[in-house]
């Protein structure tokens, strides 16, 4: 599997989300599964096999679609590839994009995790402000920076169908923000205002993975993007209201 996937992979060993932590790395590739020792104390040798086997054919399609493309490759070449069956390719992935953005469902809570884990006295707008600088300053492969995952992003850019799996994802991560927000605050159903801040965060996050997404396919390293991406955090907060940014604090009590 490529070193860039393993390690990138929007998108992160699965958090709950209670610490702010979304779990997930930017990547939407595999994680590389769950760490030996603590899998092996959780798992009997039948859901370790599944996980091995899941984790093969995922690492055997990626680097398939890395070197020919996405719309390359037939499931029938991967099944080949990793010597299996068309129908086990199917039980383990029930499409062909699912191989590829075999993580990206662990994205989906990001910043709705980021909200509910924020600090007391911190408001929804700062805590994702403040997870996204962190990130990014640390050069953190959780948001797509390292070394080699402009690959991965090229193989996206040039398939709709992945491009349009990453739509409906950042549409579930934005409905999943806006319940957070709306749970948080005790908001009514009738009432926009937790849709209309939602947008404003989850503008500030696409905006920023965009950032990061052009740098990386332009050739940028990962440290002079994180530069780029800083900047625009910086931009970002200056135009975002009082009213974003006071919405929704963590009461100290």
């Amino acid at each position: 599997m490529d070193d860039a996937r393993t390690r990138a992979s929007g998108g992160t060993s699965a958090g709950d989300g209670s610490d702010g932590s979304d779990g997930s790395d930017a990547g939407y590739g595999s994680d590389g599964g769950a760490a030996p020792e603590a899998a092996g104390a959780s798992e009997g040798l039948r859901e370790r096999k599944k996980r091995r086997t899941r984790q093969h054919l995922s690492d055997v399609a990626t680097g398939l679609f890395l070197e020919r493309g996405f719309d390359a490759v037939t499931i029938a070449e991967i099944a080949e590839a990793a010597d299996v069956s068309v129908n086990t390719v199917y039980n383990y992935f029930p499409a062909k994009e699912d191989l590829f953005l075999d993580r990206a469902p662990d994205l989906a809570d990001r910043l709705a995790g980021w909200v509910r884990g924020r600090l007391p006295g911190e408001s929804a707008a700062r805590a994702v402000l403040r997870h996204l600088r962190s990130e990014v300053e640390a050069v953190s492969p959780r948001v797509g920076l390292t070394e080699g995952y402009d690959r991965f992003l090229v193989v996206v850019e040039d398939a709709a169908g992945l491009r349009a799996r990453l739509w409906l994802l950042d549409q579930e991560m934005f409905t999943r923000l806006e319940r957070a927000l709306r749970e948080e605050t005790g908001a009514g159903p009738r009432d926009r205002l937790p849709a209309l801040m939602a947008g404003q965060i989850d503008w500030v996050h696409r905006t920023v993975m965009g950032v990061i997404r052009c740098g990386l396919i332009e050739g940028g390293s990962p440290e002079a993007v994180s530069r780029e991406a800083l900047d625009a955090l910086d931009d970002m907060e200056e135009l975002l209201g009082e009213r974003v940014l006071n919405y929704a604090v963590r009461t100290t009590g």
